[in-house]
């Protein structure tokens, strides 16, 4: 990836976060939550995924489109431009599927194949997820906006535009799951199996849940994908291969099992009594930035750096401040506008340190 590129992507992803902090310095009739959302994972996320799957390290003509149209839909979301917004998004799910459907085949059937390789079934499930996704959300837009076939009170767009992380999420699994498959330890073939259907069936019927509000049954999915994760964090540090990427990858699992912990510590209080949105508020903020800045970005900065391993810099010192801005600074950047502009700050530090440390001329212990 060209040092221009590199500079874009840090520029938009530090814009993500200072717009999750925008709200105590702008009043604005519109939520400044969906850009958030948007330039993370939407525009930076989907098109590092795509250029991932062409196997390119700069822009092409239909990165280069999705890019723009991502920015553009993000945009004409911000400013509630739904007709718009409802052509682009289709034509993005085009361009996505365009790029799938060279990769892989037109209908998913390495799903179900054996000699599949995992890893290639958790990417080719991070397209499908991110083209259904933006064919979903125009189903979602059309029906809130213009038909109303449906109410359901958490229906809403802000809730449906956080499925935009899927794809990343499922990216993330598909290169820990190649690092797995490279070596030489043997396999757990099973297992692994069972750790993509664990992983895509309980975040679809997770998602189904949140949409229907069931709660308690939110606490058993949230349950069994725990499980499924450290299953996976087992294998990954039996089978991963011992390189610089394998600590970025154990790092964003970590990350992981954190808003597991944090998401159903949530639930229980929803449920409990003297619940209000204000009050625990804080703890969703730990959940989502420890989603989408920690585990998120860890799969994502990997791909970003996929042809440059290993880089010339002290991984568990970055992993450290790593965990430190996302779990401390950012959160409490809520508290503070001050503190607001520290959590960005740091945040640019890391995104300047994974970006742009000079890969290592003579690989040696890391």
């Amino acid at each position: 990836m060209s040092s221009g590129l590199k500079i874009f992507f840090a520029s938009l992803m530090s814009l993500a976060l200072a717009f999750g902090y925008l709200d105590y310095f702008v009043t604005s009739a519109h939520s400044f939550e969906r850009l958030h959302i948007f330039l993370f994972n939407l525009c930076s996320g989907g098109t590092i995924i795509l250029l991932f799957s062409e196997e390119k390290r700069c822009l092409t003509l239909r990165t280069t489109c999705f890019l723009i149209l991502g920015i553009g839909y993000a945009i004409l979301a911000f400013l509630e431009m739904y007709i718009t917004a409802m052509i682009v998004s289709v034509i993005m799910a085009g361009i996505v599927e365009s790029i799938r459907m060279e990769r892989f085949t037109v209908f998913p059937w390495g799903f179900v194949r054996k000699n599949e390789p995992v890893s290639a079934k958790f990417h080719q499930a991070s397209l499908l997820c991110l083209s259904m996704g933006l064919f979903i959300s125009t189903a979602v837009i059309l029906n809130n906006q213009f038909m109303h076939w449906i109410y359901l009170p958490k229906l809403t767009l802000n809730v449906f535009f956080l499925g935009f992380s899927f794809p990343s999420s499922l990216i993330t699994m598909s290169l820990i799951f190649s690092y797995m498959e490279k070596s030489d330890k043997g396999a757990s073939g099973p297992l692994k199996e069972l750790g993509f259907w664990a992983i895509n069936l309980g975040v679809i019927i997770f998602f189904i849940f949140i949409i229907f509000e069931q709660l308690a049954w939110q606490v058993v999915v949230t349950l069994c994908l725990f499980a499924a994760v450290i299953m996976i964090l087992g294998i990954h540090m039996k089978l991963g291969l011992p390189q610089q990427q394998k600590q970025f990858l154990t790092s964003g699992l970590g990350f992981l099992l954190f808003t597991a912990v944090t998401g159903i510590a949530y639930i229980f209080l929803e449920i409990g009594p003297g619940y209000a949105t204000e009050k625990y508020r804080w703890l969703l903020r730990l959940h989502a930035f420890a989603s989408l800045y920690g585990w998120n970005l860890c799969g994502l900065a990997v791909i970003a750096r996929y042809y440059d391993f290993p880089i010339s810099l002290n991984s568990k010192t970055l992993i450290g401040w790593h965990w430190f801005v996302v779990i401390g600074l950012a959160p409490i950047g809520h508290l503070h506008p001050m503190l607001a502009f520290a959590a960005v700050g740091g945040y640019i530090a890391v995104l300047y340190t994974i970006f742009f440390t000079h890969k290592l001329a003579d690989p040696g212990p890391i």
